[in-house]
């Protein structure tokens, strides 16, 4: 691996094949950083093959790399993903093998970002939702990303660690199995009707763009120690969106509501405040969600991402 004399440093991005590192590595890129990644299958030299459960392929790409920063993404982030087993194994046991090889470097990195999830937080009595607000996880994958960051905190007195709660996110090349993606691409084909869930529940929706956007703003001010919500502030029906969709489209489609999709524990409003993030960085989100829906239904189909 050949290192760039003015890079900003190099950062190690796993899961940046996804829908999100995809975005995250290329804002680090375009700020100066050079960027690696673990993959399982490498196609080029700054990419890395290694399983996440496997801890000794871990530990010796870890050391090969020697990163300043890690910003971990790889996690299974599909809700309602039929094998528990995996994602407990992923996210937990996967997370634990990153940081056990961080923490034997002989220089540890300047700063750890762990990603986890909203989806803790459950259905929150209170709006918006900030950090302090006790964890109610309803799904396993919302459990698996909670124990993550319990176990995290094991290694906080190793690792300069910050902890991530993404709200929902959407953009160019998610995948359809994703409710947001799913409407526009139905639309964009035409489609008269779609078959959706409960589309009285409401979200709080991001643009990746700004997401990726979080990461880079974190990554320069290193909040060592924090966990920070990641959102617009602003929730959002699938109802709303649907309508949104209308006036983008010109027609109205049918929703056919199909019971399949409706799941019984499902969290009926999860709206962040973004406020700490924003003093701890200056962040502050710059598309709103019918900017975001205009960009995915004017974008041609191309291979989506989880």
């Amino acid at each position: 691996m050949n290192v760039v004399s003015h890079s900003k440093g190099r950062v190690l991005v796993t899961g940046h094949a996804g829908f999100t590192g995809s975005y995250v590595s290329a804002e680090l890129e375009a700020d100066g950083y050079e960027v690696f990644r673990l993959v399982r299958l490498p196609h080029s030299p700054d990419e890395s093959p290694v399983d996440l459960l496997n801890r000794e392929a871990v530990r010796e790409a870890v050391q090969e790399i020697a990163p300043d920063v890690v910003i971990h993404l790889a996690a299974i982030a599909f809700v309602a993903h039929g094998n528990a087993d995996a994602i407990y194994r992923i996210n937990v046991v996967g997370t634990r093998n990153l940081l056990e090889a961080l923490a034997a470097l002989p220089r540890a990195p300047r700063l750890v970002v762990l990603a986890s999830s909203a989806n803790i937080y459950g259905n929150a009595e209170v709006e918006p939702i900030g950090e302090e607000v006790p964890p109610a996880p309803m799904n396993d994958y919302a459990v698996s990303k909670l124990a993550m960051e319990y176990m995290a905190k094991l290694w906080m007195d190793r690792l300069p660690i910050v902890i991530t709660r993404p709200f929902n996110y959407t953009g160019v090349g998610q995948s359809e199995q994703f409710l947001v993606p799913k409407i526009v691409a139905h639309f964009r084909r035409g489609e008269r009707r779609i078959e959706l869930g409960n589309i009285q529940v409401a979200r709080d929706f991001s643009d990746v763009r700004d997401v990726a956007r979080a990461y880079l703003a974190i990554v320069q001010a290193a909040p060592v120690g924090r966990t920070l919500n990641i959102c617009s502030g602003v929730g959002h029906s699938l109802e709303d969106i649907l309508d949104m969709m209308a006036g983008i489209a010109g027609y109205r489609i049918e929703v056919r509501v199909n019971p399949v999709f409706v799941r019984a524990n499902d969290v009926a409003r999860l709206v962040g405040s973004n406020a700490a993030l924003s003093a701890a960085t200056q962040w502050t989100h710059r598309y709103g969600l019918q900017q975001t829906l205009l960009w995915q239904y004017s974008q041609p189909e191309r291979s989506s991402k989880v």
